[in-house]
C-alpha cells in the first residue's frame, strides 16, 4: 500500500468548490497530497496548512510555492494563526482527521503495538504527556471513562482496576507490545476470534485522550465556521464513530451552515482495494451561509 495515497482526494476537492483566487486551509497537512491538490487547483490564491507533528515541516518545505505557508501547530490553533497571517476570511478549510499512516509505521511514535516501542502516541512528541504518563497518574475512574467513552470498549471497569493494580506492584509495562499483551490476555476469549485485536479500542482510547482530539476538533470546527465567508466550505474526513459523530453534529446545529452531504460520502470500490485505510473513511461537507 502506498502509504502516502490521500483519502477521498477527489470528492474533497470537488466540495471544496476551490476557487482558483481563494484562500483555503488545509488543517491535517500530513504528508500533504491533499495540499499539493489544493495548490494544483490554485491561482492566485493562498493555501495555509497545519501540522502539529515535528516530522511534517520537512515535508511541507519540500513544497517551494509562494501560495503556501505551514503553521507547525494544531488545527486548534487555527484562529490565532490566521490573525497572525492578517487573514480575515477563508473560502474553504479541509479535515482529514485521525492518524496518518506515516505515524502508525513509525514504531518509535508508540501508535501501533505491531513493533514494539515506548507508550508515547503523542501527535507533538515535544509537548504533553505521552500515554504511559497517563496510565500512571490518571484514577481508576478517569482510565475507565477514557476507555469507555473514547474506545467503546465494553471492559473499560476490569482494565482500569487491572492498570492501577499493576502500577502499584511496578509492574505496569512500559511499551507498545507488553502493554498490547496485557489487554490481551485480559480480554481474550479462548476458542473465540477477535475481528480485531483486544487491544485495538483500548490503544484508540489513549491516543485520543493523549491528544484530546475530541475537544480540539470541536474548537477547530468551530473557529473554522467563524472564518468562513459567505458560501465558503468546511470539508471533513473521519475514520471512526466518534469524529463522525461531532462533525455531523457540527454541521446539522450550527445556524451558520447549510449541509452539502445528505449522507456521507464513502469511498468507492475501487479506492477501498486500491488504499485499505479508506475503508472506514467518510466526508461530510457544509456551506457557510450568506450573512
Amino acid at each position: 500500500m502506498d502509504q502516502h495515497i490521500p483519502v477521498l482526494l477527489e470528492p474533497a476537492l470537488n466540495y471544496l468548490a476551490i476557487r482558483p483566487d481563494g484562500t483555503y486551509v488545509d488543517a491535517t497537512f500530513g504528508a500533504g497530497g491533499h495540499s499539493r491538490a489544493i495548490l494544483q487547483r490554485l491561482q492566485s490564491g493562498r493555501l495555509i496548512a497545519f501540522d502539529a507533528d515535528p516530522a511534517a515541516a520537512p515535508r511541507a518545505a519540500a513544497i517551494a510555492d509562494s501560495r503556501f505557508t505551514f503553521v507547525p501547530s494544531n488545527f486548534r490553533e487555527l484562529l490565532p494563526a490566521l490573525d497572525d497571517l492578517h487573514i480575515e476570511q477563508v473560502d474553504g478549510v479541509l479535515y482529514d482527521l485521525g492518524v496518518s499512516s506515516m505515524q502508525f509505521d513509525e514504531a518509535s511514535r508508540g501508535f501501533s503495538f505491531r513493533e514494539s516501542a515506548p507508550l508515547d502516541m503523542r501527535m507533538n512528541p515535544q509537548a504533553g504527556h505521552s500515554a504511559y504518563e497517563v496510565l500512571m497518574t490518571s484514577s481508576e475512574r478517569d482510565l475507565a471513562d477514557i476507555f469507555f467513552n473514547y474506545g467503546q470498549e465494553r471492559a473499560a471497569r476490569k482494565i482500569a482496576r487491572v492498570i492501577v493494580q499493576r502500577r502499584s506492584s511496578g509492574t505496569l509495562p512500559k511499551t507498545t507490545v507488553e502493554f498490547a499483551q496485557m489487554i490481551s490476555g485480559m480480554l481474550h476469549r479462548p476458542g473465540q476470534r477477535e475481528r480485531i485485536h483486544p487491544a485495538t479500542r483500548v490503544f484508540q482510547a489513549l491516543r485520543i485522550a493523549v491528544n484530546d482530539e475530541l475537544d480540539a476538533l470541536r474548537d477547530s470546527l468551530d473557529m473554522a465556521v467563524h472564518r468562513l465567508r459567505g458560501a465558503g466550505r468546511v470539508v471533513a474526513i473521519s475514520f471512526h464513530s466518534l469524529e463522525d459523530r461531532i462533525v455531523k453534529h457540527k454541521f446539522r446545529e450550527d445556524e451558520r451552515l447549510e449541509v452539502i452531504t445528505r449522507k456521507p460520502v464513502l469511498p468507492d470500490e475501487a479506492e477501498m482495494e486500491r488504499n485499505p485505510r479508506a475503508r472506514s473513511a467518510k466526508l461530510r461537507a457544509a456551506q457557510r451561509k450568506a450573512s
